[in-house]
């Protein structure tokens, strides 16, 4: 196993079982605790996890933003549930906006292969559709490595002069009060374009988001026109989901 695939490894077992010992990673991968130490250093260096007595937790907090590769390799099962579910609502004849991230990522290659215009502010994300029968947009913007999105002035300029007919928007958190939150201002800026130019807003986010409050807030409940999710909302949130009307769909919806 290679030196960047052990990382990822580790930080799906951490991430699944909320914290993992030295001894089991250890054990479970076949390497020392020496090689694993190391690692969990390299790890924390890159806020992929956070050390802890023994071992390493995943990490969260409110002003932390954990990377694209160790947020891609948490519940993918979840998140292809997710994928599958809202890519059905892709029609033929729209322009349909995909935001970065590792769900909405998902949808991207759920999609249908033709029969819409697509457009993105991950280059990742582009280069996935960009194989099949579709027109592909992209921004441009500054690229942030953590996440993989384009940001800045450019990306916002290009979404201040374009109109979508369906929007895939992530989020970081999902609060009934907070909105929709995330921890870096560029991201919430980009975010909120996307969301004020979009016909119809799908709200792709797993239960993990859900109570969660980050940095930045970029929309309010009432601005998403359906949520397609992995579990049952919490009381709080779907009493604010109700409120707005805002259809709510998911495993145990």
């Amino acid at each position: 196993m290679l030196p960047a695939e052990r990382k990822r490894t580790i930080v799906k077992l951490v991430t699944e079982r909320d914290g993992c010992s030295v001894a089991v990673l250890a054990d479970e991968l076949d390497f020392s605790k020496a090689t694993i130490r190391r690692d969990l250093r390299d790890l924390e260096a890159e806020g992929r996890i956070e050390r802890s007595h023994g071992g390493a937790v995943p990490a969260s907090s409110v002003g932390t933003e954990r990377s694209y590769d160790q947020r891609e390799v948490d519940r993918l099962d979840a998140k292809q549930r997710i994928a599958a579910r809202a890519s059905e609502e892709i029609r033929d004849g729209q322009v349909v906006f995909f935001d970065a991230g590792t769900t909405v990522m998902e949808v991207a290659r759920a999609a249908p292969d033709a029969g819409y215009v697509a457009a993105t502010n991950m280059p990742e994300l582009a280069m996935e559709l960009s194989d099949r029968e579709l027109d592909v947009k992209l921004t441009g913007g500054t690229l942030r490595p953590r996440t993989r999105a384009l940001v800045g002035p450019t990306a916002e300029s290009f979404l201040e002069r374009t109109n979508f007919d369906l929007l895939f928007l992530g989020t970081n958190a999902l609060d009934a009060r907070a909105g929709l939150s995330t921890p870096n201002e560029a991201e919430a800026a980009v975010k909120r374009h996307m969301v004020e130019r979009a016909g119809r807003v799908v709200l792709v986010a797993d239960s993990t988001k859900f109570g969660e409050r980050s940095f930045v807030s970029f929309a309010d409940v009432d601005d998403v026109d359906l949520l397609v999710t992995d579990a049952e909302l919490p009381a709080a949130l779907a009493d604010a989901f109700a409120d707005a009307d805002v259809v709510v769909e998911g495993d145990s919806t």
